[in-house]
């Protein structure tokens, strides 16, 4: 089950929120016991990427053994 604070990971691509599966967002509310996520993107330097509302079909948690990539994103592009 996932929980507030938890670390996931994006399964699909939402362009235009500039996000990608395989991004790692953290859960900041959990909507009527896990119908839906409240999940942050962030840069690794702590910008903000998006806040948004996420179906469990479009996360899930890390699993063992994965490891993290770095991607550039463009937070000014409209």
């Amino acid at each position: 089950m996932i929980h507030e604070l938890d670390s996931v990971v994006l399964t699909k691509d939402i362009r235009n929120l500039k996000l990608a599966r395989g991004d790692i967002g953290t859960v900041v509310l959990v909507h009527n016991r896990g119908e839906g996520y409240e999940v942050e993107f962030m840069t690794l330097d702590g910008d903000t990427v998006a806040v948004t509302t996420l179906f469990p079909s479009q996360i899930r948690m890390i699993h063992e053994m994965e490891i993290a990539n770095a991607r550039t994103v463009d937070l000014l592009a409209a």
